[in-house]
């Protein structure tokens, strides 16, 4: 698999396990029962993922935002937010998964339906994008970088400036960088070219 498409399929696995967290903390996940005297029907109150755990819609926001920040970012910036992705998901597959399982109860008599579960599922998402980005992220494509190396191409081999300017005259930026001329070197600056360049 080239690293543009492995860069493209785990920022998709990264939005959908985001987006499906932020489904899943708004749906009802415990109902709560308070019995009544008879003839009162008992009280229910139903609970979303949000109610009990405020930080959950944070956590799903923050995967959305990191699978953005994934393409838009390189080398250890791109580790960094990997890192973040992968704690983001890990507290999303927590709450999820220990409420799903029974071992996170809040004090509600019964959980409802399998949103917890999804929530659980989609923090292993967002968790496994963010690995995936730590280990293999820096082998990606940057946002941009493929048009970088060709405009910078084209802007040498046209003069870098207007025609009849005679800025093919001018000396390259190996040349000026060469000379201990000043304008030389903001010359080459202004043709787009690096004097450091040799």
């Amino acid at each position: 698999m080239t690293p543009r498409r492995q860069l493209a399929l785990v920022v998709l696995a990264c939005a959908v396990g985001a987006v499906l967290a932020l489904v899943a903390a708004g749906r009802p996940w415990e109902v709560a029962v308070t019995p009544r005297p008879a003839p009162l029907p008992d009280l229910r109150s139903v609970h979303t993922g949000g109610d009990r755990w405020p930080w959950l819609p944070a956590l799903g926001w923050v995967g959305l935002a990191g699978a953005g920040a994934l393409v838009a970012t390189r080398g250890a910036a791109r580790r960094v937010v990997g890192g973040l992705l992968g704690l983001a998901g890990a507290g999303l597959a927590v709450a999820g998964g220990g409420v799903a399982l029974g071992l996170a109860g809040t004090g509600a008599d019964r959980a409802a339906g399998g949103w917890p579960a999804l929530a659980g599922l989609a923090g292993l998402l967002v968790a496994g994008a963010g690995a995936v980005a730590v280990a293999g992220g820096r082998r990606w494509p940057a946002m941009g970088a493929r048009y970088q190396r060709a405009g910078r191409s084209a802007r040498r081999g046209s003069g870098g400036g207007p025609p009849g300017t005679g800025s093919e005259d001018r000396p390259s930026a190996p040349e000026a960088a060469a000379g201990s001329r000043p304008e030389l070197l903001w010359e080459a600056l202004d043709r787009g070219e690096d004097p450091t360049d040799r």
